[in-house]
């Protein structure tokens, strides 16, 4: 049960800190930071976090000597959990949509860890 709690909190983690690099790096680059994220953009951010997702996946199975997730498959389902998530929330603001990435991304990061342990 330990390695498991491992697991997705080093998952959720990378994630987070995936998406900070992200969000750092557009806010430093942007003309105008008051101006709105382009669509476009905001469309990398799904992309980004779920690669955060899927190596802090990798990171745990490292962590807890475990070796049985491959990076593609882990990192297909945080993408389509953070592409959801994000266009669920994308309505109320775009700066909001790491709520609904990071809610479907531990959702599907606990659903794998759950269906792995099987």
């Amino acid at each position: 049960m330990i390695a498991s709690i491992v697991r997705v909190t080093a998952s959720v983690l990378s994630g987070g800190i995936v998406y900070g690099v992200w969000l750092a790096g557009v806010l430093a680059t942007m003309r105008r930071p008051t101006a709105p994220l382009p669509f476009a953009l905001v469309l990398t951010a799904p992309i980004v976090t779920a690669a955060g997702f899927a190596l802090g996946a990798l990171l745990g199975d490292l962590l807890t000597n475990r070796s049985r997730r491959r990076f593609r498959p882990d990192y297909l389902w945080q993408l389509a959990a953070c592409a959801a998530g994000a266009l669920v929330v994308y309505p109320f603001g775009p700066m909001l949509i790491v709520f609904g990435m990071f809610a479907a991304g531990t959702a599907v990061a606990v659903v794998t860890e759950v269906r792995s342990r099987r």
